[in-house]
């Protein structure tokens, strides 16, 4: 047995999921490049839908109940910037959380994983 904790724990747990959710929907909703597609959500549920995406997807207890990815992004035709503003939005809230390099990437490599899912749909 190994003593390794999982991202989600390496992520502060569900605190810390709920900190990086905060400031991903701020960093979005700032976002010049993405915020329009943000204009009709509410940003209090948001947050719940990304501190819980965050906590499920990273070994937490939780459990994302959310449209997947294809489902929640089907008829948005989000195109390759948008994606990239998107994923530089989260990383920065990981940045200013002071989290290590081995966490931002692992967050990266997650999110990039399901850019076929969400791209020009």
């Amino acid at each position: 047995m190994t003593n390794e904790q999982t991202l989600f724990e390496r992520l502060g747990g569900a605190e810390g999921c709920a900190a990086i959710a905060e400031l991903v929907v701020e960093n979005h909703l700032k976002n010049p490049d993405i915020n329009k597609r943000f204009l009709d959500s509410d940003p209090a549920a948001l947050k719940v839908l990304v501190r819980t995406f965050f906590a499920a997807g990273t070994g937490g207890p939780n459990e994302y109940e959310g449209r997947d990815m294809v489902t929640a992004h089907t008829g948005m035709n989000l195109n390759e910037r948008e994606f990239v503003s998107t994923i530089d939005d989260v990383l920065a809230a990981i940045d200013e959380r002071g989290l290590d390099a081995g966490v931002r990437s692992e967050v990266l490599a997650i999110l990039y994983s399901f850019k076929d899912d969400i791209l020009f749909r």
